[in-house]
């Protein structure tokens, strides 16, 4: 069964191997990193790992029986208000199995009990239905329109102190 993991140091290979094996499936979905990412991955995995030291940022893996990332979960830019942003990815091989659902509902229980945070902000593409879905079966509501990338998206919140 996967289990949701504060982001570590021993996480790195996982999570690079993670980013390769599904950046085309992502940048369907979501803006691709870019090379620079990859070419740059050890550094970059350094500075998240201390902007989570310094409570800016919360970043979790979803870890799949024999140790092989299947998702990242994140919650980024704590701000003095109680409010941070969500983010998440799910392998390719993982999708249509609930292992977002239940990982962006186990992180927004850490995020109240565990973070102090007491709202949830989170933006999808409308032509990502699958984000869509998860993120209403999770709490949030539909606060708006944005533009993401340059595609037409949805705004969503979720207020954790209900």
């Amino acid at each position: 069964m996967p289990r949701l993991q504060l982001l570590r140091p021993g996480h790195a290979p996982a999570v690079l191997a993670f980013e390769r094996e599904n950046r085309a499936f992502f940048a369907a979905s979501v803006p691709d990193r870019g090379d620079d990412y990859f070419a740059h991955f050890t550094a970059r995995h350094r500075a998240l790992l201390e902007e989570q030291t310094a409570g800016v940022c919360f970043f979790h893996v979803v870890v799949g029986e024999v140790g092989e990332v299947l998702g990242r979960v994140n919650l980024v830019d704590a701000a003095a208000d109680g409010s941070a942003e969500l983010g998440y990815r799910i392998a390719e091989k993982a999708t249509g199995q609930g292992l977002a659902t239940a990982a962006v509902r186990e992180v927004c229980v850490l995020a109240a009990t565990e973070y102090g945070l007491t709202t949830l902000h989170a933006a999808t593409t409308l032509d990502n239905a699958g984000s869509r879905a998860v993120l209403t079966r999770t709490g949030f509501t539909i606060t708006g329109e944005t533009e993401l990338d340059g595609r037409p998206g949805l705004r969503f919140l979720r207020d954790l102190r209900q």
